[in-house]
C-alpha cells in the first residue's frame, strides 16, 4: 500500500481486500480531521458498494476455502502470530489514535498497549469450539457440533476504533468466521493499519477485508443488507441499530449490537469516599466523556452529598485539557465537530432543567486550543433523574449529580433509565455490595472499583443497550451456530406405506 506524507497529510490510498492492497472502484477518499486542531491530517481510500462486493465475495472464497479447512489450532498459531506484531506496533497506532479520534495519548497508550493479551487470548479459544453428546437410545448416536455463523461484517465506531475492532475480530476468527470491517469515517487510520500486521501474519488472503467508507447509503448500509454477509457486529447509536435490524432482517443476518449507555455510579455513605471519588471522576472525564460505559449519573447518599460535589468541582479544575498528542494532557478534544455541538447543547439543556452548573461547560478555544474541539469538564449539581442529561446519553465529559436516600432509592433511581450498560458502587458494607449489585439491571456491574473491562469478561447490556455480549467466551456464541447430528446405528427406515 502506498503511503506518503505531503504537506504533513498522511494518505493512505488503498483498501484491503482479499489479502490486496486495492485502489477503491470509484477512487472516493475520506479525510480524516486531527480534533486538536479541526484540521485534515490524513486522507484515506473510501470504498464504495463495488468495493463491498469484492470484499465480500473474497471473505466467502476465503471462508469456504483455506479457511475453512484450517484446524483451530492453526487458526489460534495465526492469531498469536498477528497479537505479536500487534504487541511490536501498538505505541505507533496509539499515535494514530490519539490523532484519529482526539483520546490522549496516555489513555491510548495504556489501552492499545494490552489488546494483544486479548489477541492472545481468543487465539486460546480458537479450538475449544466444541459439541456435545446426546443421550438418547442405542438406535442413535446424535451430537452437536458448533460451526462459524459466516462472513461477517464489522461495523466500529468513532470513539475507541481499534479497541471495537478487537472485541469483533478476536471471537469471530477464533470461531472460523471471516470478516470485512467497516472503521467509523471519522476514524479509519488505525483500522488500516490492522491489515498491514494480518498479511505480515500469513492470514489467508480474504479472511480479513478493510474497507473504510461512509454508513448510511454507502458501505455500511451495502454490507448490513449485502446478501452474501450472515452477521452484523455493530458497536455505536442505538437508532443506527435499528435501521440495522430492519434492513439486515429481509436477509436473516445475526446480529450483535453494543450501544448506549447511562451508568450510575452510586455512593454509598459508608464507602472510602477518596477512593470512590477517584474513580467517579476519572470514569466521568476519561475519553472526554466518549464512553457508554462512564459512569455518567453519579448517585451520592445525601448524607455525603456535598462534600463529594465540592471534590468533583475540585477534581475538574485540575484536569490538564489539551492535544491529544501531548502526553501530559488528561483529556483531549471531542472527536469531532458535530459530537462538541450536541455536548454543549446537552450542557443549556442542563441549565434550562434547574440542575446546578458547579463548574466547566464550556468551549475551549484559541492559544494551545486553536481550533481544535475542546470543552471543559463539566459538574451538574442537585440534578433530578427526569431531567435530559439524566436520561440521554451525552458522550461529553458531563458529570450529572443525583442525590438518593437509602438503598431502595438508590436501586430505584439506577434503574430508571431505558440503558443497562454498566453500573458501579461503593461501599463498606459486603452484605449491601451483594444486595445492591443484584438488583441492578446492567450487563455488568462493577463494586469498589469502575470499568474493569478485559477480554475474559462478558460486556454488554440490558434494555436499549443491545443485543449480545463481547469478550468472554460468551462472545464466541454470536459467531457460532450448532448443528445437530443424528446418525442411525442399524441403517433401518421402515415403509411407511407398506400393508
Amino acid at each position: 500500500m502506498a503511503i506518503e506524507l505531503a504537506d504533513d497529510v498522511l494518505r493512505l490510498d488503498r483498501l484491503y481486500i482479499g489479502g490486496e492492497w486495492r485502489r477503491s472502484e470509484d477512487g472516493a477518499e475520506i479525510e480524516s480531521m486531527d480534533p486538536s486542531t479541526g484540521r485534515v491530517w490524513a486522507v484515506v481510500a473510501a470504498g464504495g458498494k463495488r468495493d463491498v462486493d469484492l470484499a465480500v465475495a473474497a471473505a466467502r472464497q476465503a471462508l469456504e476455502g483455506p479457511w475453512a479447512q484450517m484446524p483451530g489450532h492453526e487458526r489460534a498459531a495465526l492469531l498469536r502470530r498477528f497479537a505479536d506484531l500487534y504487541a511490536a506496533r501498538a505505541q505507533q497506532l496509539a499515535e494514530m489514535e490519539a490523532r484519529d479520534s482526539g483520546r490522549a495519548i496516555r489513555e491510548a497508550r495504556a489501552d492499545i498497549g494490552s489488546h494483544h493479551f486479548g489477541y492472545h487470548w481468543w487465539a486460546s479459544l480458537a479450538d475449544k469450539a466444541s459439541g456435545r453428546t446426546i443421550p438418547f437410545d442405542s438406535t442413535v448416536h446424535a451430537f452437536t457440533s458448533r460451526v462459524p455463523v459466516g462472513v461477517v461484517a464489522a461495523i466500529t465506531p468513532w470513539n475507541v476504533p481499534l479497541m471495537a475492532a478487537a472485541w469483533k475480530l478476536g471471537p469471530a476468527l477464533a470461531a472460523g468466521c471471516t470478516v470485512v470491517i467497516k472503521p467509523a469515517e471519522q476514524t479509519p487510520v488505525g483500522t488500516l493499519e490492522l491489515g498491514k500486521l494480518f498479511e505480515a501474519a500469513g492470514f489467508p488472503p480474504g479472511v480479513v477485508n478493510i474497507v473504510p467508507g461512509h454508513g448510511a447509503d454507502d458501505v455500511g448500509e451495502w454490507l448490513v443488507s449485502h446478501p452474501g454477509v450472515d452477521k452484523i457486529a455493530f458497536t455505536g447509536e442505538g437508532a443506527t441499530a435499528k435501521a440495522i435490524l430492519r434492513k439486515g432482517a429481509e436477509t436473516m443476518k445475526r446480529f450483535t449490537f453494543e450501544l448506549g449507555g447511562k451508568s450510575p455510579h452510586i455512593i454509598f455513605a459508608d464507602a472510602d469516599l477518596e477512593q470512590a471519588i477517584n474513580a467517579a471522576t476519572n470514569s466521568a472525564w476519561t475519553l472526554c466523556g466518549q464512553s457508554c460505559a462512564l459512569g455518567s449519573r453519579v448517585l451520592v447518599q445525601r448524607s455525603v452529598y456535598e462534600k463529594v460535589a465540592e471534590a468533583f468541582r475540585q477534581r475538574a479544575l485540575n484536569v490538564r485539557v489539551g492535544p491529544a498528542i501531548d502526553p501530559r494532557t488528561h483529556m483531549g478534544p471531542q472527536a469531532h465537530l458535530a459530537q462538541l455541538e450536541k455536548t454543549l447543547s446537552y450542557i443549556a439543556i442542563g441549565q434550562s432543567e434547574g440542575a446546578d452548573l458547579l463548574t466547566g461547560g464550556k468551549q475551549l478555544s484559541g492559544g494551545d486550543f486553536g481550533d481544535g474541539y475542546f470543552i471543559q469538564p463539566t459538574v451538574f449539581a442537585n440534578v433530578s433523574n427526569d431531567m435530559k442529561i439524566a436520561q440521554d446519553e451525552i458522550f461529553g465529559p458531563v458529570a450529572a449529580l443525583i442525590p438518593f436516600d437509602d438503598e431502595d432509592d438508590a436501586v430505584r433511581i439506577a434503574n430508571d433509565t431505558r440503558y443497562g450498560l454498566t453500573a458501579g458502587l461503593w461501599t463498606g458494607d459486603t452484605g449491601r455490595a451483594h444486595r445492591v449489585a443484584s438488583r441492578i439491571r446492567a450487563g455488568m456491574v462493577w463494586v469498589n472499583t469502575y470499568r474493569f473491562i478485559r477480554w475474559s469478561t462478558p460486556y454488554g447490556g440490558f434494555g436499549a443497550s443491545g443485543w449480545g455480549r463481547e469478550n468472554g467466551v460468551e462472545a464466541l456464541d454470536g459467531y457460532l451456530e450448532t448443528r445437530t447430528t443424528v446418525v442411525s446405528t442399524h441403517g433401518r427406515f421402515p415403509d411407511a406405506y407398506a400393508d
